[in-house]
């Protein structure tokens, strides 16, 4: 039997909760950083003043996050309020993202090489903490293609995500996984960490 292909990476999506739950399709309204596009499948992360902007995703340490975009709200220059998919960088106001923000939150998402290309990883990664792909957003679908990158999981929490689970419907005929469930990592959810943004 053929089993589907992954050929592009696609973002986070939320599929369900850690503690077996299932995802409710919950989410928050937060206020976007002025002058940041921000796409569907995208983590963002608090920044000084309160509002939320696009986190860069590396291998490093250190990187905090604060949930996952599934869409925006914004004035357009007509004053009409707008739900979509994304939000420019200019030309709107008032720019919200409806962020998951429950640090229990597990995502699917695609397994790439560091440049966002697919590639397959052994199911040994399950429960390794990995680094991200920031990848980059498209103003025609909304959304962005951000990934994780299998190259770096690896034990330990200093990395932005967690391996929860695989996704075996996509596997390769080497029997790789294309897509894997992850979580936050612990204390590098803004929400669990002790750490805590400046006020404006």
């Amino acid at each position: 039997m053929a089993f589907p292909t992954v050929d592009a990476p696609y973002g986070f999506k939320p599929i369900n909760r850690f503690d077996g739950m299932p995802y409710a399709g919950a989410t928050q309204l937060y206020p976007v950083t002025s002058g940041q596009a921000v796409y569907n499948g995208q983590v963002v992360a608090f920044v000084t003043g309160g509002t939320v902007s696009p986190v860069a995703l590396t291998g490093s340490t250190s990187i905090y996050a604060v949930g996952v975009v599934t869409g925006v709200q914004y004035t357009n220059s007509s004053g009409q309020t707008v739900q979509a998919q994304y939000a420019p960088s200019s030309g709107v106001s008032n720019v919200y993202a409806y962020v998951v923000n429950d640090p229990a939150a597990e995502f699917k998402v695609a397994v790439t090489n560091g440049s966002g290309v697919i590639t397959p990883i052994a199911g040994t990664c399950l429960n390794s903490s990995v680094g991200g792909v920031t990848g980059t957003g498209d103003a025609d679908t909304g959304n962005i293609n951000s990934s994780i990158d299998g190259s770096t999981a690896a034990t330990g929490t200093t990395l932005l995500f967690r391996v929860t689970g695989l996704v075996p419907e996509t596997t390769n005929s080497s029997g790789l996984y294309t897509e894997v469930i992850v979580k936050f990592n612990g204390t590098w959810h803004q929400q669990l960490s002790t750490v805590g943004t400046a006020p404006a």
